[in-house]
């Protein structure tokens, strides 16, 4: 195909060349109406390009093809069969997937390290969870991907589960091994499902990890605007073979999507393709050699460690993004989470991600010269003024032993989140059932979800993180003074 071309870019060129009057919305009829004050902060061209598709970058009947062929071209970019558009993030991407592959009180396995809009969607979709465990590394404190064999495993042990749903990267950039993952659904003649929102990068250069698609996914969500050139909002669905069906998966994301999609996420996404198509391998090539020096010199610098290939040679991970670059402080005598804030504050450098043991950057096609230098000498500055860091050390947040983490799933989830429920006090939250989802945020992984079991370890470590800065914005009391459970029963 020819991967010159950007239909919806192209139909925006034409509309604007037309000169056309839009009596329909958008109401500030591109950027006629808009505050004075909001264009000289966000600029006309903004408003500019926000037509809507009907009517508009093509007519009413959409005869001429503009949103299809745009994706026909994605497609055929990253080797599926079909790829739709998605301008509601890849957080109600994964949803209308699962909702694809199985309906309410259907079964289907999922990672547990998942993100919380997966959990967000066994809620909504009223899907019975199959938790499938991911592998803890205990001296990182980290969750890596699940292994084939433990898929394998709960496939023989549910065998009416509808599929599965992989994590893959992390957001800490470790992959699981996801050709092995799909031959073990395939046995089986389920579908495997990659929610694969940090890799839209991957299938544009051979030394990143492999793709869901070419490692035999069936179907893989992406989310361009995190490792990608698109605007926020922006993700794909990609397809191949038979186990899913299209048919049922747009009717789904109709379901559930918006009906008032945005044209800025379809061209930035029509752009970024023909960017990948046509130059990506030699930006990656750049950006793969940036990463390199910058973990380089990182890993050098006294109390800092680079997570690197290690975890795959120890069986954590199948592969590593060597992109996501992230970076073990806690030599220092400080969390990540207050690293973040410093790094923030004194050097103007705003990271991915942090938690109690690390932070995490992200070098994309977009980095220079410039951006390497800055991060370095921030990285550099923090080394030097650790010793002048106050806040908590991570001895403060009572870390708990993997197993801990691994809890009983004693009701539905739906059940949990919509039934009656109770406010407690932290320390009588222990036994209870959780009626809430809690995910410490970035990276938004729930420690605990609806209808599970919450133990004295899990209250420990939430409320000593929530003491020392950790934020956590799903739970009913971000503090987590209370937590909110299911009700008893009344007695008779």
């Amino acid at each position: 195909m020819d991967h010159s071309r950007a239909p919806v870019l192209e139909a925006l060129q034409e509309f604007r060349r037309r000169g056309d009057v839009v009596f329909g919305p958008p109401g500030h009829k591109q950027g006629r109406g808009v505050d004075p004050r909001v264009a000289e902060i966000l600029g006309l061209d903004l408003f500019r390009a926000d037509v809507l598709m009907l009517n508009g970058l093509d007519d009413r009947r959409e005869s001429q093809g503009v949103l299809s062929q745009a994706q026909e071209l994605m497609a055929d970019a990253v080797g599926a069969e079909q790829a739709f558009f998605s301008t509601c993030g890849s957080s109600l991407s994964v949803k209308t997937a699962m909702l694809a592959v199985a309906g309410p009180g259907e079964k289907l396995l999922l990672s547990r390290n998942a993100h919380k809009s997966v959990i967000a969607a066994v809620v909504v979709n009223g899907v019975e969870p199959i938790w499938v465990h991911p592998k803890f590394d205990g001296e990182r404190h980290l969750a890596h991907p699940p292994e084939p064999d433990d898929v394998r495993r709960r496939l023989k042990e549910h065998p009416d589960a509808k599929g599965m749903l992989l994590i893959t990267p992390t957001d800490w950039g470790s992959c699981a091994d996801v050709r092995g993952v799909a031959d073990a659904c395939h046995a089986f003649d389920v579908p495997l499902i990659v929610d694969e929102a940090w890799g839209a990068h991957l299938p544009f250069h051979p030394e990143l990890p492999a793709w869901g698609i070419d490692a035999d996914a069936d179907l893989v969500v992406t989310s361009v605007h995190k490792m990608g050139g698109a605007i926020e909002q922006s993700s794909v669905f990609h397809l191949q073979h038979d186990r899913v069906s299209p048919e049922v998966l747009q009717q789904r994301e109709d379901l559930l999507g918006t009906t008032s999609s945005s044209s800025l996420v379809y061209a930035t996404l029509d752009g970024w393709r023909r960017q990948m198509a046509q130059h990506g391998h030699d930006l990656l090539d750049d950006a793969l050699r940036r990463a390199q020096r910058i973990r380089g010199t990182a890993d050098s610098l006294p109390g800092l460690s680079v997570m690197g290939r290690e975890v795959v040679g120890a069986g954590f991970a199948a592969d590593l993004d060597p992109l996501k670059i992230v970076i073990d402080v806690r030599e220092l005598g400080i969390t990540g989470m207050r690293a973040a804030e410093w790094l923030r504050a004194e050097r103007h450098v705003d990271v991915g991600g942090s938690d109690t043991c690390r932070i995490s950057v992200s070098i994309t096609h977009s980095d220079d010269d410039e951006t390497e230098q800055v991060l370095v000498d921030a990285l550099r500055a923090l080394v030097d003024r650790a010793d002048s860091i106050e806040g908590p050390s991570p001895a403060d947040v009572r870390l708990p032993k993997p197993p801990a983490l691994e809890l009983e799933q004693a009701r539905l989830p739906r059940d949990a989140f919509f039934g009656e429920a109770d406010h407690v006090a932290a320390e009588d939250a222990v036994g209870r059932i959780a009626a809430e989802t809690i995910s410490p945020y970035p990276p938004g992984v729930p420690v605990v979800t609806p209808g599970e079991v919450i133990t004295a370890e899990v209250v420990d470590y939430l409320r000593s993180g929530a003491d020392h800065g950790m934020l956590v914005p799903d739970a009913a009391d971000p503090s987590l003074k209370t937590f909110r459970v299911v009700a008893r029963a009344p007695r008779s």
